[in-house]
């Protein structure tokens, strides 16, 4: 046997044959799950994990046919083997048609039993290692998502591809539109995990379903059915968790997702069963979690659970030596089979300007210069820069009148921001789309700001 041990559920209503089966199969060093009736089998199926099912078709309350069917529509099916009694073999086939690994007629033998779950539970492994190599080929056929030549965010990369392959919860902090998302995706990329990457927009979900859509759902509809969904968590059941503005938690699901993690399982809102998860915690932020923390605002335990590893991404204006590989990048990936170049006086006014929205907003700003530029020479007009990056451009530069060096970077992204509302007419979907930034970001800034909509707009 296996060092691994095989989770067996064994469905038959028979109490004699299922007690002599159940003794059987674990005295082979299974792990096995009894169930007097398909409904329950249902409900055990739909609630732990297992690797292969046995199912009897006849059965009070649901039959084997009806438990294969539903089985066969969750995220990780186990492998079925259907028992047959005398004169069902044409059943047995259409459980075959069904999807079901083998059939067994009864009367058996117990060697054909271990014989038969043995090789269902290796078909299974054998599915689940191909899934696993096809994700390490695209892996290492996936381009970089980060390119730099700052040796800080360099110095974060090289942290990153260490830490890939460990299990220790990863927090990115940084601005909004430095990439947090991506360092996300690349640590998901180059670590060993064949589960799914699941991104969760923690500002997105709130108010009463947000349990739900973390944790799952399970409730009896008026047909005394219990329906469940599985949660955002479930969903990231062996690969990784992307808690995206994980400062935007409640207080209530901050102290049930710690249980989660610490514990490895929870009961779906409603349910009674737990559910078992193995995920990898990466949570992202552009607020400052330690001054939330001593505000009272972020539950210090969870803080210090999803902190194991820190990886602060610098913003744009500190990176001003990747402003023309970036923009270069960006104009290949706008400007088609013959992408303009940048003429010096834009460079010169993208490298001044203060890139509130970072790189997010660069690559905004090249899109627009491509669409609306002659196709051949991106200048300086062609930019869509706003008046607060000009002004700062010109200090730098030190033209006369242009102000003083003193001005606060916060003060030249308000005016900056207000200047933009005041342009799009307070259209905060195109507002946020010139700035760079997401609609909940330049949400939360008007609010930070204080700003107010013009009577005149209504």
């Amino acid at each position: 046997m296996t060092d691994q041990r095989i989770r067996v559920l064994l469905a038959e209503d028979e109490a004699n044959l299922s007690q002599i089966l159940t003794t059987f199969l674990r005295g082979r060093g299974y792990e096995v799950t009894p169930c007097p009736n398909g409904r329950e089998a249902l409900e055990c199926l739909r609630s732990e994990t297992f690797d292969v099912a046995l199912l009897d078709i006849v059965m009070p309350e649901m039959d084997g046919l009806e438990v294969l069917r539903a089985v066969r529509s969750e995220p990780e099916p186990p492998e079925v083997i259907i028992i047959t009694g005398n004169g069902t073999i044409e059943t047995a086939i259409s459980a075959m048609r069904l999807g079901a690994y083998d059939y067994m007629s009864k009367p058996y033998r117990m060697a054909e039993i271990d014989l038969l779950v043995r090789r269902a539970w290796e078909k299974r492994q054998l599915l689940r290692q191909n899934q696993v190599l096809q994700s390490r080929l695209s892996h290492i056929e996936a381009s970089p998502e980060v390119t730099t030549r700052h040796a800080p965010l360099a110095e974060v990369l090289g942290v990153v591809e260490r830490v890939a392959r460990s299990e220790s919860p990863v927090l990115i902090s940084g601005e909004s539109g430095t990439g947090k998302e991506l360092i996300a995706r690349m640590l998901h990329r180059m670590s060993e995990r064949g589960g799914p990457l699941v991104d969760v927009n923690c500002a997105a979900i709130t108010g009463p379903t947000v349990e739900a859509e973390l944790f799952g759902f399970e409730q009896t509809n008026s047909h005394g059915t219990i329906e469940r969904k599985a949660g955002l968590i479930e969903l990231a059941a062996g690969g990784t968790l992307f808690l995206d503005e994980v400062s935007e938690l409640e207080a209530k699901v901050q102290g049930k997702l710690l249980r989660a993690l610490e514990q490895g399982s929870f009961f779906r809102v409603g349910g009674t069963r737990k559910v078992e998860v193995s995920v990898r915690v990466v949570a992202a932020t552009n607020r400052d979690l330690a001054a939330l923390v001593a505000e009272g605002k972020f539950r210090t335990d969870l803080y210090y659970r999803i902190n194991a590893i820190a990886l602060e991404l610098p913003p744009l204006r500190d990176r001003r030596v990747d402003i023309p590989m970036l923009a270069a990048e960006f104009l290949r990936k706008f400007g088609g089979a013959n992408p303009p170049v940048l003429a010096p006086d834009a460079l010169d006014a993208l490298k001044a300007y203060p890139w509130p929205g970072n790189v997010r907003e660069l690559r905004n700003v090249i899109e627009r210069a491509v669409l609306i530029g002659d196709g051949r020479l991106v200048r300086a007009t062609d930019l869509p820069l706003r008046a607060p990056g000009a002004a700062l451009a010109a200090a730098a530069a030190g033209a006369p009148g242009a102000g003083s060096l003193s001005v606060s970077l916060s003060d030249l992204e308000r005016r900056h921001i207000e200047s933009v509302l005041n342009q799009t007419n307070w259209h905060q979907g195109r507002a946020a789309s010139a700035l760079g930034i997401s609609s909940k970001t330049l949400y939360r800034k008007i609010r930070e700001y204080g700003f107010n909509r013009p009577e005149r707009l209504g």
